[in-house]
């Protein structure tokens, strides 16, 4: 029987292994049969409230009794809503107000900033509503009303005008990710994550997923870990941690620091990253360490549930190459279009737009702004057929793989030249002396600014990128940071480094 329910991962696992450890965090953890009794306890309490195809917060930090949390409002008919300590009160705030959610989850970590938040629902703690007695008629009476096109979750990403937009994805989605995922990078029951991400990322799919389909075991990472990279290492050993998924630049503070002359994760079998561009110096540095491990690129945007094109990175590339996103996940289409939404022509840049069962519902309680990129594939005029701007630019090698080439809102317009900004990181990120960079585009001076972090001076940068890019590219200033501020995913921290620009401008 084909599999309409995400819920059916942890049931036929919790029935195989039900005492096998599922997810660990610092100083706890939850086997398979805990999960599932935890879960189906929240459920039950939820459903006898009355909810049912509708969100619930959830407001917990990374820990296994958060996944719990989720799996509980799955059970209910209802979608869970991530939510973290570490995110500003004013974001939860506005997250909170879009949601329009009856009830919100917190433990007893959180319960006492939920209550400064002045939250109009029931704020319900985890553990009372976990010790709740299971009712089974009345999970399976949810159960049957259920369908796969029911979304699982939100999860908020920034937003254009400075208010997050929450994405819904739906059981078919978030199954067709984890089948093609799991399918592509070999994951099994003797798999162990190690988790990187925040739990209110959609990057976080490609561990709890995984770990309830086969069995296997996910460790939440502690986050002070991400500042000491040789101590990060040691716990990948000790825990004897084989898969990681982690954003590129998680990947590149590690090697850019030195590590690996100290201590190597051995026990790394399978490494993938994604998020932005690994630079190329970095991933030697990787490949030279574990010369035994598969390294796969990954990319996909959220309103695509998760990742959605993949390319196992087994060859060596020259320094000014960019390492490919290969090809898409099987059920999956990307399609290339040039501005006037024709097929870019081979070699050709063109916008990455994705169609198939992958696709998330669209944008929660925005229906123009999902009208705006959720569009007709204009490539098909007879039936209806949903296709996602992405925003993303890539092209085609000569190879036919397919290789990301920035975004079109850092394409800038500077000198009567169109600049893409990734190009000019990526020139900078090349120098063995930068560990990372980052632009920005003054609109109102016309200048270019470079963040960049590493042991090189300004001029031995701007002298390094007077050789690989012309005149009109080179960035108006240059500045040196200790380290580039990062957001919760890991990626560089545009916004933040606005502020800065804009404070030093002052």
């Amino acid at each position: 029987m084909q599999q309409t329910n995400v819920l059916e991962y942890l049931e036929g696992t919790a029935a195989r292994l039900p005492d096998r450890t599922a997810f660990v965090g610092e100083g706890e953890a939850m086997t398979f049969s805990q999960v599932r009794r935890a879960a189906r306890a929240i459920g039950s309490a939820l459903a006898r409230r009355g909810l049912e195809r509708e969100p619930v917060a959830v407001f917990m930090p990374k820990r296994p009794q958060a996944v719990a949390a989720f799996l509980g409002c799955v059970y209910a008919g209802c979608h869970y809503v991530p939510l973290d300590e570490e995110m500003p009160c004013r974001r939860v705030g506005l997250i909170l107000e879009s949601l329009g959610a009856r009830v919100m989850i917190c433990d007893g970590t959180t319960a006492p900033l939920a209550r400064e938040l002045d939250f109009p629902g029931e704020i319900a703690s985890y553990e009372d509503l976990a010790a709740e007695p299971e009712e089974g008629s009345l999970l399976e009476r949810v159960r049957d009303r259920q369908l796969d096109t029911d979304p699982v979750y939100v999860v908020f990403t920034s937003g254009s005008t400075g208010t997050p937009k929450g994405v819904a994805a739906c059981h078919r989605s978030v199954i067709d990710y984890i089948e093609n995922l799991s399918d592509v990078l070999g994951f099994g029951r003797r798999t162990r994550f190690a988790n990187q991400a925040p739990l209110y990322f959609d990057a976080c799919l490609k561990e709890l997923y995984p770990t309830l389909k086969f069995g296997a075991v996910t460790y939440f990472v502690p986050r002070r870990l991400f500042m000491a990279p040789v101590r990060l290492v040691e716990y990948l050993n000790e825990n004897r941690i084989n898969t990681i998924c982690w954003a590129a630049s998680a990947l590149g503070m590690i090697s850019a620091l030195g590590t690996f002359q100290r201590v190597k994760p051995w026990y790394l079998s399978t490494v993938a990253f994604g998020g932005e561009v690994f630079p190329v110096r970095q991933f030697r540095l990787w490949r030279e360490a574990l010369p035994r491990t598969d390294f796969f690129n990954l990319y996909g945007p959220t309103e695509a549930t998760g990742m959605c094109c993949w390319y196992k990175a087994d060859r060596d590339f020259g320094p000014d190459e960019t390492i490919p996103i290969g090809r898409p996940f099987r059920n999956t289409d990307i399609l290339l279009l040039d501005e006037g939404d024709r097929p870019a022509a081979p070699g050709q840049t063109g916008e990455i737009c994705v169609r198939g069962a992958s696709l998330a519902l669209g944008y929660y309680r925005d229906f123009a702004g999902t009208d705006r990129v959720f569009v007709q594939n204009p490539l098909n005029d007879r039936y209806p057929e949903r296709i996602y701007h992405t925003g993303d630019l890539a092209r085609r090698n000569e190879r036919g793989e397919l290789v990301f080439a920035g975004r079109k809102d850092q394409q800038i317009k500077h000198m009567g030249h169109r600049v893409e900004l990734g190009e000019i990181e990526a020139g900078a990120a090349a120098l063995e002396t930068v560990r990372a960079a980052c632009c920005l585009y003054d609109e109102r001076r016309g200048r270019i600014v470079l963040y960049y972090a590493g042991d090189a001076g300004p001029a031995e940068v701007v002298g390094a990128l007077q050789k690989r890019l012309p005149d009109y590219m080179l960035p108006n200033l240059v500045k040196r940071l200790e380290r580039l501020p990062q957001t919760a995913s890991g990626k560089a921290d545009r916004a933040a480094l606005g502020r800065m620009y804009e404070q030093a401008d002052k």
